[in-house]
């Protein structure tokens, strides 16, 4: 009668340290995609969904087209909306990274189109009395204090974003979803746990990051507070 394996790896743990050893670069390049997929993907949301929502905030009839167009974008299964976009993108990581940036339009829209509609009108009207054209009133009076709002949906949008990108491992380009993805089919314990965590850890990791950002560049509402 032969004993068990001596190596976790063997005898497939869901705990194993043989498997973080051993598989150090596939770990390392898979977090790096994630990373890379999740960053791009909401930067280039939000640079889309801050002009939608100034629009919808400058033009009280656009509000209505704009959240409702959003908020269908994000009733769409992620499977579904991927299958969508592979004629257009291919079987690529800008397929993963178009459907990541219509998921957090909704997010960042509603969240800064908040923030403006947020400010009061007399601060608006105290601007506009210290000869602040529509520009400089933007950029130095509204959108600083739509700021703690638009971070907030900022923030929610990244974690969502952190999450959704395990779903690209359909084609391929998933990140640290690549790995899940094999581990389940393959039942490699140590893989699907060391993956799935991470994930955690990813997205606990840039909601503090972005909390710090925000408590920064927000020291008045720290002061609010106090």
């Amino acid at each position: 009668m032969t004993g068990p394996p001596d190596d976790c790896l063997a005898r497939n743990e869901w705990i194993c340290g043989d498997y973080l050893s051993t598989r150090r670069q596939i770990l390392v390049d898979a977090v790096v995609q994630h990373l890379q997929l999740t960053s791009v993907s909401v930067l280039i949301a939000l640079a889309v969904a801050l002009p939608l929502a100034v629009l919808a905030r400058r033009f009280g009839r656009a509000a209505g087209p704009v959240l409702a167009l959003t908020t269908v974008l994000y009733t769409i299964p992620s499977l579904a909306m991927f299958s969508l976009l592979l004629p257009v993108y291919g079987l690529s990581a800008p397929l993963v990274v178009a459907g990541l940036v219509l998921y957090s339009l909704t997010l960042l829209v509603r969240n800064i189109l908040a923030g403006l509609r947020a400010v009061p009108e007399e601060t608006r009207q105290a601007a506009r009395g210290l000869g602040y054209g529509p520009i400089r009133l933007l950029l130095t009076v509204e959108l600083p204090l739509a700021l703690p709002a638009a971070m907030a949906g900022l923030r929610i949008a990244m974690v969502s974003a952190v999450s959704l990108v395990t779903v690209g491992a359909i084609v391929g380009f998933g990140g640290l979803g690549n790995l899940i993805y094999s581990g389940m089919n393959t039942y490699f314990k140590a893989q699907v746990l060391t993956a799935s965590a991470l994930c955690v850890v990813i997205a606990v990791a840039a909601d503090l990051l972005l909390l710090g950002v925000q408590r920064a560049l927000t020291p008045w509402t720290r002061a609010v507070r106090a």
